[in-house]
């Protein structure tokens, strides 16, 4: 049984951790801080529903902003905390890479020194209890061929400036541990997807793209593998770590699902035209796919073993992909309320292929 009380929540808005705080005000009793610069990615009705609630509390603050950080600190006296603010998407770090360093890097710097003097306000029993927990990618190991899978213990290897920035977090955060005894715990996750995904990443993309007869941009052969898992199961996999995680440890998270970006794409299509209104012509939408320039540095396959928290922290994903997907795919069908907007604003492109947008 968690005895956390209150929670602070670092990039709240977003697709992830809005998951994480509709898991927490749900299934648990603790006070939550969302923490979120609300850039373009946040979104402004995933929390819609608990947004009026006494046990939630909102603070528009940058991650790199030090005075605002001690603010939230002080005033919220938090048991915990939840990082999940980042620039996240791959393609963007190729066009504009500083944006990267500056969240990525500075901010989880300067969260990590607000946690360090926050922790020497706490009596001894807080002080033990309290957790920082850094929540990153499995794109920090860099590729895989064929064969194996990422474990705890694999070295790192990052390839796009994305993952690099986050690989430079995770070390940063391990050496606080190491040198401060800030109490850390540290979560790698697999490609997530489902509810709330913001229209540029390739699931959404596809779906939007789709349901609207426009092609379908596939990088390379689409022979890249990813291993996908529903953002429901990856939010519980985090109260998880947090609430029962030892300090000082890492848990790889992962789906179980590894599929070739092909794969998911026609698995789309064919959802597609079972639950969205026929294309013109009858056409199947498999053939809007088009496969066009692979984008640089675009490693060739994920795949995580989460043996680890499976074993000790019981924890499993609920959804398979099939399962997982057609709900993503019917969410999206009943939800242009929320993507339409998204959609018109950043003109559904993907960049990163020629140094700019498109």
């Amino acid at each position: 049984m968690s005895t956390l009380k209150t929670v602070l929540v670092t990039g709240g808005a977003g697709f992830i951790g809005s998951a994480v705080i509709r898991l927490l005000m749900a299934e648990t009793d603790v006070r939550v801080v969302n923490v979120d610069k609300l850039t373009y990615a946040a979104s402004g009705t995933a929390l819609r529903d608990i947004e009026d609630s006494n046990r939630y509390v909102f603070e528009q603050a940058d991650i790199t902003d030090a005075a605002a950080l001690n603010r939230i600190f002080g005033t919220h006296d938090p048991d915990a905390v939840m990082h999940l603010a980042a620039e996240s998407h791959v393609d963007r770090s190729i066009d504009g890479p500083e944006d990267f360093i500056q969240t990525n890097i500075v901010g989880t710097f300067r969260l990590l020194q607000a946690a360090r003097q926050h922790l020497d306000t706490l009596d001894k029993a807080r002080a033990a209890a309290f957790r920082f927990h850094h929540i990153s990618t499995d794109e920090v190991f860099g590729s895989l061929g064929d064969d194996g899978m990422f474990t705890e213990e694999t070295g790192y290897d990052p390839r796009s400036p994305y993952s690099a920035s986050k690989a430079s977090s995770d070390h940063l955060v391990r050496a606080w541990g190491e040198t401060f005894g800030l109490p850390i715990v540290v979560s790698n996750c697999s490609n997530n997807y489902g509810p709330f995904h913001f229209p540029e990443k390739l699931i959404p993309l596809m779906i939007i793209k789709g349901l609207r007869g426009e092609p379908l941009p596939v990088y390379g052969d689409g022979q890249n593998v990813r291993d996908w898992l529903y953002v429901e199961d990856h939010a519980r996999a985090l109260w998880t770590v947090l609430s029962q995680g030892v300090a000082g440890e890492s848990y790889n998270i992962g789906g179980h699902n590894e599929m070739a970006n092909l794969t998911v794409v026609e698995t789309i299509c064919d959802l597609l035209d079972r639950h969205a209104p026929p294309l013109a012509g009858g056409r199947s939408r498999r053939d809007l796919i088009a496969f066009v320039t692979d984008r640089p540095g675009h490693d060739f396959r994920y795949a995580i073993d989460a043996a680890k928290i499976e074993r000790e922290l019981g924890w499993t994903p609920r959804e398979t992909f099939e399962s997982g997907i057609e709900k993503t795919v019917k969410w999206y069908l009943e939800r242009e309320d929320w993507w339409g907007p998204l959609a018109t604003r950043t003109g559904l492109s993907r960049v990163g292929t020629t140094g700019k947008t498109g």
